[in-house]
């Protein structure tokens, strides 16, 4: 059975999938969810150092084509890589991680090597996520949406038509890097203020921890005691949704997304973060739109369905007719064809914002 290698590479974790052909994957008008052949998962092993960790990911990969011939009868067409950090994903590169280690690794490469040459793509975690949401998830059908996901950090992915949105330099959606409070705390990233710094799971967790007066107190704690109605905890919520609301009215009046999907740790508080966000941002908004504020549906399953969706496209580009090949090659060589266009190929790398953070 035709099928797809699909990782998702985590801090502490990697997960897989063999994805098989499906129209939600290979491009048509009316995608269905994508079809799991086969799901595993390993821990990353970052304890043992960057070069234990990519030989993690290649053994992986390597034992994950080893099922497909086994069990579905064929190898798998292409891979799909989804890696944190900063990620130039036009040359194949992850480029940097702090909670992994790596710099300047060659993982296309070094994956389709180890998978006998099949084509691979490299893609950074929140926009592959992102793009899993946006074609199969809760962004299904919608021309224009915005994902952010709600972790360690906060960032975002921008989707058009079916695609993410990198940037010119591989830095767009990072949301989290919005200043709402100026003069705030201070960000690792140099600014002080940041969104991430205050509406992020672990903003709140640490908020929480303070107000609560135990170290160990996180953000689900914070959700179950405002549920509760702790007026401590009712503060601290607060705090959040407004910070919160802030930054995503911010991205709305630049992005005009027809559906804002939130995901990450903080979305699991269900109705207790989004009526009162949607409430706030309804708020805020004078001449705006107001996109449709959904929660996220895949879980902790965007990452790898993305990685799959990105192994499909690949699959989807090399098998387009000749015609179409050839006048796209004419158009990019054609400089009157290029004129104007506005594009920079100065760099395609991603940055993930929990990295900052890390």
């Amino acid at each position: 059975m035709r099928h797809v290698i699909a990782l998702d590479v985590g801090g502490t974790g990697m997960k897989a999938a063999l994805v098989g052909a499906d129209t939600a994957l290979s491009g048509d008008t009316a995608p269905r969810p994508p079809k799991l052949l086969h799901e595993a998962r390993r821990p990353t092993g970052r304890e043992r150092g960057p070069e234990a960790v990519v030989e993690s990911i290649l053994s992986f990969a390597e034992d994950l084509r080893a099922y497909g011939e086994e069990h579905l009868g064929e190898s798998a067409v292409a891979a799909g890589v989804a890696v944190p950090g900063i990620v130039d994903a036009e040359n194949g590169i992850a480029a940097y991680s702090a909670n992994l280690g790596w710099q300047d690794v060659p993982m296309r490469r070094l994956l389709s090597e180890r998978l006998h040459g099949v084509p691979v793509a490299l893609g950074h975690d929140v926009r592959t996520g992102g793009l899993a949401e946006g074609r199969v998830g809760a962004g299904r059908g919608a021309d224009r949406f915005l994902f952010v996901p709600l972790g360690t950090g906060i960032a975002g992915a921008i989707g058009i038509d079916g695609r993410v949105e990198p940037g010119a330099h591989g830095f767009a959606g990072e949301i989290g890097h919005i200043v709402v409070r100026p003069g705030g705390v201070a960000c690792p990233c140099g600014q002080r203020g940041c969104l991430e710094r205050l509406a992020s799971a672990s903003a709140v967790s640490l908020a929480w921890a303070g107000a609560s007066g135990d170290p160990d107190a996180d953000a689900a704690d914070c959700a179950k005691a405002v549920e509760s109605g702790d007026p401590r905890a009712l503060a601290v919520w607060r705090d959040a949704i407004e910070a919160l609301a802030d930054g995503l009215v911010t991205a709305l009046t630049l992005l005009d997304p027809r559906v804002l999907i939130i995901g990450g740790g903080l979305a699991e508080a269900g109705e207790t973060l989004f009526v009162p966000l949607r409430a706030a941002v309804e708020e805020r908004v004078t001449f705006q739109k107001l996109p449709e504020i959904v929660p996220a549906a895949l879980g902790d399953t965007a990452g790898c369905l993305g990685a799959g969706l990105l192994a499909w496209d690949l699959v989807a580009e090399s098998t387009r007719p000749a015609t179409a090949t050839a006048t796209t090659t004419a158009t990019a060589t054609d400089p009157s064809a290029r004129a104007g266009s506005g594009s920079d190929s100065d760099s395609d790398s991603d940055s993930d914002s929990s990295e900052v953070t890390a």
